[in-house]
């Protein structure tokens, strides 16, 4: 693997003008740098949307581990946190759009990083889908009203699907709608949500714990799981996994952001250490106020039935509505994330299609065709669920089997280039002040990072017919996520091959793709 000389990184900028900093690196200031310091946590911390993401796998975690699945948690925010601090050394040294692909990039070269970037927004549209669907958990729930397929809410059954397909789609027209209205919009309607989402996992947290009806000693009960201790805490992990991924959108919002270098570093790890604690809380509240644990609805109905059974209809349906808008606001961040890659691979010519993906509108400062392409294509993902209620479930973890695997091909080239001396450690950021930096701390957190983004990536991936097709009869399902990672990334060997053929269709800054050195 070859790499990219460290020229390209300008870690001291003599001002604090941004344009002029982003400029160094190869492109003009299109996107509207609007966002301060709450809104690039918001950026993070709605992609994580605890609300969102608990609620949605609440009820698969404990269904697999039982109340010892808890405890997957702080395992999971550990590792992350590991992934979390390389990425803010990152973002604290190049604040551009497409973090992924731009870190990957530089740090080992123009093909490994394309690859990085392809995966990963792949994987952020498979998000959206699978964001969109976690109305279904809600929904329903608040207002019978809002089943409008068939008369069985439960995302398992086959019209509980077909209508979380439904809302999914009607969800991702306004979210798409919202990304390509205006930069200013889209951060309001962010800062909102995210403020009411704080507010409404606080309350959650407060009223379930003083719900309690037994002690904190029952996590150590594995319940009903599957394949012993260790296979209740591999699956159970699925929870934790889902939801600590996305505290990365800060470096993605980066050329919209004020003072990026020293705000995107900050907002990535406040972002994942609050939806790490507040979720981890929530799903131990869950577990100590549920009414049963042993009569089923715990595996089934989750942490709605928690809220309803346990702090009354009239509370649990006002929480509830909280975590529509929760929902609501982190499809609209995971498309805008998804977005963001887009825009930035298409203006290195690296997309078909890359001058019209690439254009940015003057006026509003969003580019449009990438908030249209994304919401397309995770509406299509979300009709899967119209075949088979599985589908579920095998959208879910495709979508972070893919995201971590991008996160590996971060780690994994910065560790490599730790080792061999050529990560610049010092610089300053707009302030002045030192850019974030791991220290003598960076070669172990980054290896045990990447050991752990590994050993992730393929627990998740491990097609366990009992998780992945409990009906049997659909093997399609339990191989969903090698199949589906396996057609990405042939797909894109397939058009680097035919563009290696024929003119990129965008002008490629220098210091950004060096194909001639990959």
């Amino acid at each position: 693997m070859t790499s990219t000389a460290p020229a390209d990184v300008r870690p001291d900028p003599p001002g604090p003008e941004q344009a002029a900093d982003l400029a160094r690196f190869g492109y003009h200031q299109e996107l509207h740098r609007s966002l301060g310091r709450y809104a690039s946590f918001a950026a993070g911390f709605s992609f994580i949307s605890v609300l969102t993401t608990v609620f949605q796998f609440f009820a698969f975690g404990y269904a697999f581990g039982g109340p010892v699945f808890f405890w997957t948690w702080p395992v999971v925010m550990a590792g992350q946190v590991l992934v979390a601090a390389c990425f803010a050394e990152l973002a604290a040294r190049y604040p551009i759009s497409g973090a992924i692909y731009q870190w990957s990039s530089r740090l080992s070269n123009p093909t490994f990083g394309w690859f990085a970037g392809w995966i990963m927004v792949i994987g952020q549209i498979v998000v959206v889908a699978a964001a969109a669907l976690a109305l279904q958990m809600v929904m329903p729930p608040l207002w019978s009203g809002f089943q409008l397929v068939g008369g069985d809410p439960s995302p398992t059954s086959p019209s509980g699907a077909a209508n979380a397909a439904v809302l999914g789609v009607i969800l991702l027209v306004l979210t798409t709608l919202v990304n390509v209205v205006d930069n200013r919009v889209m951060s309001v309607v962010n800062r909102i949500g995210v403020t009411a989402e704080i507010i409404g996992a606080c309350l959650i947290v407060v009223l379930l714990l003083t719900h309690s009806r037994r002690s904190p000693g029952i996590t150590f009960h594995t319940g009903s799981g599957t394949g012993g201790l260790l296979g209740a805490l591999l699956v159970g992990s699925f929870t934790a996994a889902y939801v600590m991924i996305g505290f990365d959108s800060a470096g993605e919002m980066s050329e919209e952001t004020h003072n990026p270098r020293r705000t995107a570093p900050r907002t990535i790890l406040t972002a994942l250490g609050a939806a790490g604690l507040l979720g981890g809380l929530i799903v131990l509240g869950g577990i100590l106020a549920a009414p049963s644990l042993t009569d089923g609805r715990l595996g089934t109905d989750g942490l709605s039935y928690v809220l309803t059974s346990s702090l009354g209809d009239g509370v649990g349906r006002v929480l509830l509505a909280d975590v529509v808008v929760a929902i609501a606001v982190a499809t609209l961040a995971i498309q805008t994330a998804a977005c963001r890659m887009l825009f930035s691979m298409a203006r290195d010519g690296r997309l078909p299609f890359a001058r019209r993906l690439a254009r940015v509108n003057p006026r509003t400062g969003m580019p449009s065709a990438p908030a249209v392409v994304v919401g397309v294509l995770a509406t299509a993902l979300l009709l899967l669920d119209f075949a088979s209620p599985d589908a579920f479930l095998a959208i879910g973890t495709t979508c972070i089997v893919m995201l971590y695997l991008a996160y590996a091909m971060v780690t994994g080239p910065l560790l490599l280039r730790r080792l061999r001396g050529g990560f610049p450690a010092g610089g300053t950021d707009e302030v002045g002040a030192p850019l974030f930096s791991l220290g003598r701390w960076g070669i172990p957190v980054n290896a045990l990072a990447l050991l752990y983004g590994l050993l992730m990536t393929v627990n998740l991936a491990w097609p366990r017919a009992a998780v992945y097709d409990p009906t049997g009869g659909h093997w399609y399902f339990r191989w969903f996520t090698l199949l589906f990672l396996t057609a990405t990334v042939a797909v894109g060997a397939a058009y680097r091959a035919f563009r290696r053929r024929t003119p990129v269709s965008a002008p490629v800054p220098e210091a950004a793709v060096q194909e001639a050195t990959a």
